[in-house]
């Protein structure tokens, strides 16, 4: 039990290492920031122009997409039966197309913000580097519940409890996963925070 425990323990580390030195051959500040501008631009996009399209025929009912706590085949039925047919194919052709492309940009992209940081606190090659995970286990959740809506969107109004609460599933990992992320991020960002502050402070103190 003791020798699987330290085999299992060197197996974890390698991988972690693995993992970030992937992480580390792509977090120039220039890629970072490139991938972060252009994560942000399709993510406008959609709130301001795809989401909007197709919340005009909601009746102020939130779409599927933004409910990270959930929902179930009640509010499903409803929800498609308030878009309507035009409502549900704006859906299908206006907002799911966009948002196939954002989970990949938020994966990739927070994912090596996050290490970016990591680095500058010299915790890359730490257990820390698991929470780079966290992005890409919420991007790959985001495209399993786009699969779900389109498949219910083309289902309708034949909705099937199994399709409903599989995606359903997939909103909430989705959900707790992004949260969990951008939770590290802020206490990421604090930490390096006072670590700038105490390196400036010691370094003013050193000139006196």
């Amino acid at each position: 039990m003791f020798l699987e425990q330290i085999l299992l323990n060197q197996k974890s580390r390698k991988t972690m290492n693995r993992f970030a030195k992937i992480l580390e051959k792509n977090i120039s500040g220039k890629k970072v920031l490139g991938l972060f501008i252009l994560t942000n631009v399709v993510y406008l996009f959609m709130l301001m122009v795809t989401i909007p399209k197709t919340m005009g025929f909601s009746n102020g009912m939130k779409l599927l997409d933004m409910l990270p706590t959930g929902y179930n085949q009640d509010y499903v039925n409803e929800l498609f039966r308030t878009l309507g047919e035009n409502g549900r194919e704006i859906y299908l052709t206006n907002q799911l197309p966009v948002d196939m492309i954002y989970p990949l940009l938020f994966g990739l992209t927070y994912s090596l913000l996050l290490a970016y940081f990591l680095k500058k606190l010299n915790k890359l090659k730490s257990l820390f580097t698991y929470l780079c995970l966290l992005p890409i286990i919420a991007g790959i959740a985001d495209y399993m519940e786009n699969i779900g809506i389109i498949t219910m969107l083309n289902s309708y109004p034949d909705l099937t409890e199994i399709t409903v609460n599989a995606t359903n599933t997939f909103s909430v990992i989705k959900g707790t996963s992004t949260s969990m992320f951008f939770i590290a991020l802020i206490v990421i960002l604090i930490i390096l925070g006072i670590k700038y502050v105490k390196t400036n402070k010691t370094s003013g103190n050193n000139v006196w």
